[in-house]
Parts: structure tokens; C-alpha cells; sequence
């Protein structure tokens, strides 16, 4: 995935926050100015067939708040443009929905992509997956426009929300 050492270093010459990486488990982490840490991790997945594809995840544990910190916005775009000058894959982006602000996070999320200086880059398709109560999970694939498989990508992610969403016949 990503070559942290290298990856480190320009990450950090282009965040806002010192980030760290984390060999033992895997994940990218930083402290923001109110003593929030943030993790970032690159999962692979194969929901998707059609191409190479992570899962992305961002996890606070200790749930400390960093309201309105552009800043954390800033090293997590950082850490996503360094995913993708390194790797021909997309990401799926699945919000976390144990405390019931999935939405929030998703609308933040989108907003983040939406300012974002290099955004004509990418293609960011934000869904909503119903499980079987019908609660809402938000879901999102981030895929750079030069992706050689971005259409077969597009596409299989379109179908599998589909189906996902589609009513079984009784």
C-alpha cells in the first residue's frame, strides 16, 4: 500500500499536523491542537472485483471533540492525495454508525471534498446503503478520473448499492 517512510515525509511537508505511522497496526495517526487523536487507516477490500480498492477508515477512540479544525481536514486530504499518487485503487469510504452521527460524518466528509483545491481530480459518489431495519449507512467511492478501471469501478459500486438497497421478494 503506502511506503510510510517516504510517504511520511511528503504527507507531512503537505498536513497541517505531524502525522505518524504506526507499523504494529498499520494506521497513519495524528494529535490535533485539542489533543484529538486521529487515525487513518487503508484497509484492502474486495467488495469490488473490478479493480483494486481499499476500505478508508478515520477513527477518533477517545471521541475528543476538534471542532471546526480545518486543519484536521487538511492532513486527511494530505494522507488521501498520498494514497493516490501511490496507488492505482479506489476507496470506499463506509461512515462509522455505532453513535448514530453516520449522516453528520457524511455530510462533513462531503463538504471536506467539495473545498478541496485538487478535487476536478477525482470522482467522490456518495451513497446510502438501507440494512434490514432501514437504518441509514452512508457510504462513499473515491476514485481518481484517471483510474484505469474507473468505469468498470463506477459502475460495479452503482450495481452493488443497487442491490444492496433492493428489496428481496417474498
Amino acid at each position: 500500500m503506502l511506503n510510510y517512510s517516504v510517504a511520511e515525509l511528503r504527507i507531512n511537508a503537505n498536513s497541517e499536523y505531524t502525522v505518524r505511522k504506526d507499523d504494529k497496526e498499520g494506521t497513519l495517526s495524528f494529535v490535533t491542537d485539542n489533543s484529538a487523536e486521529i487515525f487513518i487507516s487503508f484497509e484492502k477490500d474486495d467488495i469490488l472485483q473490478s479493480g483494486l480498492v481499499y476500505q478508508f477508515g478515520i477513527s477518533n477512540p477517545k471521541g475528543t471533540k476538534s471542532p471546526r479544525d480545518s486543519k484536521v481536514r487538511n492532513t486527511i486530504l494530505a494522507i488521501i492525495e498520498e494514497f493516490f499518487d501511490k496507488n492505482k485503487a479506489a476507496l470506499l469510504y463506509i461512515c462509522e454508525t455505532g453513535d448514530g452521527l453516520q449522516q453528520m460524518r457524511s455530510r462533513l466528509f462531503q463538504y471536506w471534498f467539495s473545498i478541496y483545491k485538487e478535487k476536478d481530480e477525482y470522482l467522490f459518489l456518495p451513497q446510502i446503503i438501507y440494512d434490514e431495519e432501514d437504518n441509514e449507512n452512508y457510504t462513499a467511492l473515491i476514485i481518481r478520473r484517471d483510474n484505469p478501471q474507473f468505469i468498470d469501478l463506477v459502475s460495479e459500486y452503482t450495481d452493488t448499492v443497487n442491490l444492496l438497497n433492493g428489496k428481496p421478494d417474498m
